[in-house]
Order: C-alpha cells, then sequence, then structure tokens
C-alpha cells in the first residue's frame, strides 16, 4: 500500500470514527423532578425522565447511565404546552400590512398559510418564554366559508420547522356581516353532499379545472376522517347543526370558539366531538356569544367534553396561553383537566405526537420555577424533540438594550 493510500485509509477511519460519535445522541436524565404527567400516571415526585435522540426513553429507570443529568431540584416539569389556532409566524405586526400573511380574499379549501410561514418571527421565541413547544397555526381566511387548512410547526425557530402541512379544514360559520349565515352552512353542506356523491358513484368532478379538483381532494379527505373538519362557531343552533353534520357524514370533527357550547354540551359530549375555546372571553360579545364565562371549560369537561383551551386569532397573545388555564382553574376546572387542555387533550384532538411524558413520546419538555399557571413563574429550561431550547427574546433584548447605562443617547447601544 503506498504511503497516499495510508494516508487516505486512516483519514477515512478518521471521518468514520467522528460521525459514529455525532450520530450518538447525548442522554440526558432529569433527576428529582415533580413531574406533571399529563397521563394517567399523573404526578410524579422526585422522579427521572430520561430522554435521547429526541424521544423519552425511561421513567424513573432502575439502571442506567446517562451523559447528561439536569437536578430540577423538585421543580415541576411539564409536557411542552401546544398552542392552537393562531397565525404564529404568519404575521410580524398586525399594523403593517407587507407583514401580514394569514389572510387573502381568495383564500378558499386549498389555501396553504404553510407556504408563508416565517420560523424566525419574533413571536416565535418570546411564545417558548410561555412554555409553548408546538403550535397548531391557521390563516384567518379570506371571503369564503372554507379558511384553507391548518398546518403544525414546532418552536425552535428552525427553518425545519414545520412538522405537517394540510393537516385539517377550517371553516368559519355564524353571523355574517352582509346576508344570512344560512348560505355559509349551506356552502359547506352541499359541498360535503356533493363529493359524498361523486365518490360514491365513482365519478370524477365534471369541471376540468384544476382548482377545483384540488377542493374535491381536499373534502374527500375529510370524508375519510383523514384530516379533521375544524369549524368555527358559536351559536347553539349552528353547533347543534355541526354535531348532525358530523352524525351524517361521520366527520372528524373539532368545534373552534363555542360561546354557547354550554347549552348544547350533553349532544356534544354524545357524539365525541371536542371543542377548543378561549377560556378569558366572558362577556356577550354579539348575539351568537350571549353566553360566553370563565367557567365555560370547568362546565363543558364536567359535562364529559373533551376540552381543549387555545387563544383563537393573534399570535402575540399566545404567551400567555397558561394564564388563560390558571383562570380555568380560578373559575372551577380541575387542576389536572386544564393542563391536559393544552397537552395530552389537544394533542389527541390534532393527532399529534406530544402533550404526554410518556415512554416512546418526543421529548418536548419544559422546566418551571414554580406552578406554571402562577404568573410569577418562568421557564427554567426547555427541550424541543430534546434539543435545549434559548430562553431570549426579542422583548428581553430591547429591555436589556433601554436598561443599560451609557453616554450615547438612548436609541443606541
Amino acid at each position: 500500500m503506498t504511503l497516499f493510500n495510508k494516508s487516505l485509509l486512516a483519514l477515512s477511519l478518521s471521518v468514520g470514527l467522528l460521525l459514529s460519535c455525532a450520530v450518538k445522541a447525548e442522554s440526558v436524565a432529569i433527576i428529582n423532578a415533580t413531574v406533571h404527567t399529563a397521563t394517567e400516571q399523573g404526578v410524579l415526585n422526585q422522579a427521572t425522565v430520561v430522554f435521547e435522540n429526541g424521544i423519552i426513553s425511561a421513567i424513573n429507570p432502575q439502571n442506567m447511565s446517562f451523559d447528561r443529568v439536569v437536578d430540577a431540584k423538585g421543580a415541576t416539569l411539564t409536557p411542552g404546552f401546544i398552542a392552537a389556532m393562531n397565525d404564529m409566524g404568519l404575521v410580524e405586526v398586525g399594523a403593517v400590512a407587507t407583514s401580514r400573511d394569514a389572510s387573502d380574499k381568495e383564500a378558499d379549501i386549498i389555501f396553504d398559510p404553510s407556504l408563508a410561514f416565517n420560523p424566525k418571527a419574533t413571536t416565535i421565541p418570546f411564545a417558548r418564554k410561555g412554555g409553548i413547544t408546538r403550535n397548531i397555526v391557521t390563516s384567518d381566511g379570506g371571503e369564503s366559508v372554507f379558511a384553507g387548512e391548518t398546518f403544525v410547526v414546532n418552536l425552535t425557530g428552525d427553518f425545519d420547522s414545520v412538522l405537517a402541512t394540510n393537516t385539517g379544514l377550517f371553516v368559519q360559520l355564524g353571523a355574517a356581516d352582509e346576508g344570512s349565515r344560512a348560505i355559509g352552512m349551506q356552502q359547506l353542506i352541499h359541498k360535503l353532499d356533493d363529493v359524498k356523491k361523486a365518490l360514491s358513484e365513482g365519478k370524477k368532478s365534471k369541471d376540468k379545472d384544476d382548482e377545483v379538483s384540488r377542493e374535491d381532494t381536499v373534502i374527500a379527505s375529510v370524508l375519510a376522517g383523514k384530516k379533521p373538519l375544524i369549524v368555527a362557531v358559536d351559536r347553539a343552533s349552528d353547533i347543534l347543526h355541526m354535531v348532525n353534520l358530523k352524525q351524517k357524514f361521520n366527520l372528524d370533527l373539532v368545534i373552534v370558539n363555542a360561546a354557547d357550547a354550554v347549552l348544547v354540551a350533553e349532544q356534544l359530549a354524545k357524539a365525541n366531538i371536542p371543542v377548543v375555546i378561549d377560556v378569558m372571553r366572558n362577556l356577550p360579545e354579539s348575539f351568537d356569544a350571549l353566553h360566553n364565562s370563565l367557567d365555560n371549560a370547568a362546565k363543558l369537561a364536567s359535562a364529559g367534553v373533551k376540552v381543549a383551551i387555545a387563544l383563537p386569532g393573534d399570535s402575540h397573545g399566545v404567551y400567555a396561553l397558561r394564564y388563560s388555564v390558571g383562570n380555568a382553574v380560578a373559575n372551577g376546572m380541575d387542576y389536572h383537566d386544564a393542563l391536559a387542555a393544552i397537552t395530552a387533550n389537544i394533542a389527541d384532538i390534532f393527532h399529534l405526537e406530544g402533550g404526554r411524558i410518556a415512554v416512546g413520546q418526543p421529548a418536548d419538555l419544559v422546566l418551571w420555577s414554580g406552578d406554571p399557571f402562577e404568573y410569577r413563574s418562568k421557564v427554567q429550561m426547555m427541550w424541543i424533540a430534546g434539543d435545549e431550547q434559548g430562553l431570549q427574546s426579542r422583548q428581553d433584548e430591547l429591555r436589556d438594550r433601554y436598561l443599560k447605562k451609557t453616554d450615547m443617547p438612548a436609541a443606541y447601544r
């Protein structure tokens, strides 16, 4: 063997060794934690959670060695919170039109807002400070009742943080500024009927327009139960129409907003229809929302409805999701039900991994300084898919910038 070949072989072996070391991920053990599992195990005291390769690999193992140990010193460990039904990453500054990508007058069934998602939006690191590790993003829609499709992201801020696209069809029904709410309801019913009929007859759409064909494909996925139909509606009578639609078409149906849901909680529970609500809606905003109340989440959960808590719409306030949950607890919701409402329940409703601290689940974990629903508590450490995340936001940078003593004018560093 020549000297050159020997050198090349040595180099190859060295590179191979380095790559094998890089592939072997670090195993991390969080010890002495108060673990809120969001499972039937409930709360585990002085517990150990181990994760490796982005997955929780053990809870309270008897004999294991770890690459890194984090001593929680009794602090609270929860699953990462999952936000939903907001435009995070689609809007930077609401007052600046060129930074708004969450809506378009032409938005319809096939509108895919994930194409405009910006993982570097300043709202994302700010939301991480609220314990949020994943988000279900939606558009504001347009002139159609069909607002487009949802997508799922993690909050790492990486360019590959979109986890899944076209995950659910979002529909907005109810009161209209002009005309009748019946038209929107009719459009939804007719679309479901037409596609179901075409599928049952084995016929393709007679309209050769590609856009119509794509619309029918989305509706067919909804009819097949491959993606949920997510309907924003408030009035009890409209919610009952949705209950009937679920039964008629065997839909995977999710109700969002649902101010009047407490009036039909029994029907929702019987039909196994989950509800995603903003628990801070406590005023009769319209004739569709006369039953807004701070204790609606507690009432729905007590009636057997699977409840998820969200802050639908504007993404700039998503950081405060945990405060909304705290208010739900203060107004009668069971603590463990409330935690599930932003972890396990929302993962189940939208068919996501995560939301639980259990073996085999993604290592989306948050270590808190105290009760996560208390105002004074802060995130101490956070992991998304096993990777530790930074907790610095633009707000922190601005604070530090303007509190720093300097001879320069305040606008300068």
